[in-house]
């Protein structure tokens, strides 16, 4: 059925062991996991890595379990530490995964490591104009960050950071964990706000 998304997760010791693994899905498997893989011969599976995981994608609860089966036993076969998870469904009204949290959202998973998931960026006319500001601020249960004459606030939220903006005369983006982020997938190094 079109729109079904179904998954298994194989998390592998070593980048050695999932390589090896990768090799045997695509090459050859042994015979216990080949004869589990006939049930599968008219099926498309898809399989991407990131970092030591290995995903295999499924159109239907019955193909990724089989999909289970076939890698738990090539894994067995070949003495390679593997975890797999249970099979998983994509939850399409919710855009995730059924074992991940409800509501889960970038701006909560940054939050959760510490850092303000939206930042106000404001120019001040002096830097004793940004300390009073820095001051004020503080007061008012934030945490600003000042340097000279610049000041860059966390907030929890996008509407909060874009009246804490308005009101500021300042500009909203990202915070800077996620801006931070972003840069180092890209292999892009800059642990700068740009004002």
């Amino acid at each position: 059925m079109a729109g079904d998304d179904w998954r298994v997760r194989a998390e592998v010791e070593g980048a050695d062991e999932l390589g090896d693994l990768v090799d045997r899905l695509r090459h050859g498997l042994g015979l216990e996991a080949r004869e589990l893989a006939d049930a599968l011969e008219d099926d498309h599976l898809v399989v991407s890595r990131d970092g030591n995981e290995l995903f295999v994608y499924a159109s239907s609860r019955p193909q990724a379990e089989q999909a289970r089966k076939v890698i738990e036993a090539e894994s067995r076969e070949q003495g390679l530490s593997v975890t797999l998870s249970a099979v998983e469904q994509w939850l399409v009204d919710e855009e995730r995964w059924d074992n991940e949290p409800p509501d889960e959202t970038w701006e909560d998973e940054v939050e959760a490591r510490g850092f303000a998931p939206w930042e106000v960026r404001v120019t001040c006319a002096s830097h004793g104009e940004a300390r009073s500001l820095a001051e004020r601020l503080e007061a008012e249960g934030y945490a600003p960050v000042r340097r000279w004459r610049y000041l860059v606030v966390g907030t929890d939220s996008e509407e909060e950071a874009r009246l804490l903006a308005e009101r500021l005369h300042g500009d909203v983006g990202p915070g800077g964990a996620l801006v931070w982020n972003e840069l180092l997938e890209s292999n892009v190094v800059r642990p700068f706000s740009i004002f």
